[in-house]
């Protein structure tokens, strides 16, 4: 009964030329994968310096509530 249920999800095919489209869709998935990294990182590494830089700003100020 178990192997009927796996066989159910497990798939083979005999023509290999069936994995093609899946290795397509799977490359392009993989580059929009690394690519959505890519944006994610260089977006932090932007949002990081402009904090570093307020917190700069304050601290030459004397603080968030101004020059006391």
């Amino acid at each position: 009964m178990d192997s009927l249920v796996m066989a159910l999800f497990l798939y083979f095919p005999e023509d290999k030329s069936e994995y093609i489209p899946a290795a397509i869709s799977f490359f392009f998935f993989f580059l929009g994968a690394i690519g959505t990294m890519w944006l994610i990182v260089r977006v932090s590494k932007k949002e990081a310096r402009k904090a570093k830089e307020l917190e700069e700003r304050l601290a030459k100020r004397g603080g968030p509530e101004g020059n006391s």
